[in-house]
């Protein structure tokens, strides 16, 4: 029987698995100490098999995250794309937000006490979308100067974008089946209501460093400026750097109807009242010429009210002395709303068919994965007569360097795609990421003279197992761009959860030695056997 000899515990396992989690491995890594009986009556070898691989479209993925965390969601799914990514090698990917608006039901128009009960109207001064983008600050100088993080794409060449009232109701329950959660694809048809809630149609949107500061107009309900006020966002109360923010004008009577003529009505009575009267925002992009860029936006909840997803909005409440026109007070006001509750993202990716020849195309979002097939029944059959201890066993796949290369994935993932007897698909971990960790499982993008080259996973423990004869469940494995939500959540956790908003791709080789060489996908296997 084939025995293992490398055994590490499931808490280094787990302490591996959280460490990969906090930092990204980009480093190139040699081979692992794998601790080979060195005597005169055992030799070492290696072996190299040969690995089918090809393409496999994607229709859709899980795109609301309800499943990675308990109520109230606020985006817990991490990242979510807006924005259009369109490169000749790779489907385009145009990506819109669909999100529910969580509200303080407590809100009313006027806090002013008004102890002589004056009449006042309201006047919006400004209303607009807040979405924070990641960015880092590089030079504070004269003026904070940042680079913006997490964006594909050609930012210079804007895309098209507006922003309606959704009409589908967004449900947390299967209305199929109430007792179960339900659950929103990439593909998910949304329906929505009427013109844009834009201040512009088909706005022309392009990710900027200079969306810092927010000059508002004051302005009194006979239309004259009385004070100008600007607003700039921080990453903390005692900080004065502001922060670049996506800001998308919003029109004024479209808050003004919607939200603050509705404060103590039926409609603010509760959230699910809310949700049922106004059931979200429909964010939508569009491809306006060939290219744009794909952002990813950071929706969950923060503690810090300058890093949520808010609708903002400014007004003004101008009260006139008794039986007079004469202004007697005017109150600035600011109210913000979150965007929470269920987000959900939208892909609307081309059908791209790709050609059958010696290389297969990963694409993340709803693109595209791998199907790796490794150890047919006669290989398995003739490595479980062998007498055999298994030091290492990993899989390499090498990256197509004439293809497009400028938004790899910094790490692939692998993961085992089987069916039931109804011809369900049945999702599950290679042992290995969760028995020795996600560092030692690895999938991280390595480099060969800082040339973008390859990326290795070692699945020792899967394969000793099967070879070994403590099971024969061996579907075929999934290649894919690595998504956050990957890694099993505990040491116990073997089901791989479909989520996918990492948009990179990349063009990987295929198995064929005649075409490929030595590039081509394969599986090597480190052993020791006995001397006759």
């Amino acid at each position: 029987m084939v025995k293992k000899s490398i055994r590490k515990t499931t808490q280094i396992g787990v302490m591996c698995l959280l460490f990969a989690g906090i930092i990204s491995c980009e480093k190139d890594f040699t081979d692992i100490g794998t601790n080979v009986v060195s005597n005169t009556k055992f030799t070492t070898h290696d072996i190299t098999l040969e690995v089918l691989l090809s393409n496999v479209p994607i229709e859709s993925v899980r795109a609301d995250g309800l499943d990675l965390t308990d109520a109230p969601y606020f985006g817990f799914q991490g990242q979510y794309l807006l924005g259009v990514h369109n490169r000749d090698q790779y489907e385009k990917i145009e990506a819109s937000i669909i999100s529910q608006v969580n509200i303080n039901t407590a809100l009313s128009v006027s806090s002013y006490a008004n102890p002589d009960d004056l009449v006042f109207e309201t006047s919006i001064d400004t209303a607009f979308l807040k979405l924070p983008y990641y960015s880092t600050l590089v030079s504070n100088t004269d003026k904070p100067e940042y680079t913006l993080d997490s964006i594909i794409g050609d930012k210079a060449i804007p895309f098209t974008l507006n922003i309606y009232e959704l009409e589908t109701y967004l449900n947390t329950l299967n209305p199929a089946d109430p007792t179960k959660r339900n659950r929103f694809l990439s593909n998910e048809t949304y329906q929505n209501k009427g013109i844009p809630l834009t201040e512009i149609e088909d706005f022309d949107f392009m990710p900027t460093t200079k969306d810092t500061l927010i000059i508002i107009k004051r302005r009194n309900s006979l239309g004259d400026l009385f004070e100008t006020d600007t607003i700039k966002y921080t990453n903390n109360p005692s900080s004065e750097i502001p922060l670049p923010m996506a800001i998308i004008p919003l029109k004024k009577s479209f808050v003004k109807e919607k939200f603050l003529d509705n404060y103590e009505t039926d409609n603010f009575a509760s959230q699910n009242a809310f949700n049922d009267y106004f059931r979200g925002l429909v964010i939508e992009a569009k491809e306006k010429t060939k290219g744009g860029s794909l952002i990813s936006f950071n929706l969950r909840n923060s503690s810090i009210s300058s890093l949520r997803p808010l609708i903002e909005v400014y007004y003004t409440n101008t009260f006139f002395k008794k039986n007079s026109t004469e202004i007697d007070t005017v109150i600035k006001v600011n109210h913000s709303y979150q965007l929470g509750g269920i987000i959900n993202n939208k892909y609307n990716m081309t059908d791209k068919v790709y050609p059958v020849n010696n290389q297969v195309v990963l694409q993340g979002a709803a693109g595209s994965e791998a199907k790796v097939e490794i150890l047919n029944s006669t290989e398995l059959e003739d490595l479980r007569q062998k007498n055999w201890l298994i030091n290492d066993a990993s899989l390499t796949f090498y990256i197509n360097q004439d293809a497009d290369t400028t938004a790899v994935p910094s790490r692939l993932y692998l993961y085992k795609r089987g069916e039931n007897s109804n011809g369900n698909p049945i999702l599950g971990q290679v042992k290995d990421v969760y028995s020795e960790g996600a560092v030692l499982f690895g999938g991280a993008l390595l480099k060969n003279n800082n040339k973008k080259d390859r990326y290795t996973f070692r699945i020792t423990d899967y394969l000793s197992d099967l070879i070994g004869g403590e099971t024969n469940y061996a579907p075929p494995l999934r290649l894919k761009v690595y998504n956050i939500s990957d890694f099993p959540t505990s040491a116990g956790d073997t089901i791989f959860r479909p989520y996918s908003w990492n948009p990179k791709a990349v063009t990987i080789l295929n198995g064929d030695e005649s075409i490929n060489g030595v590039r081509r996908a394969k599986l090597k296997i480190s052993y020791t056997k006995k001397k006759d």
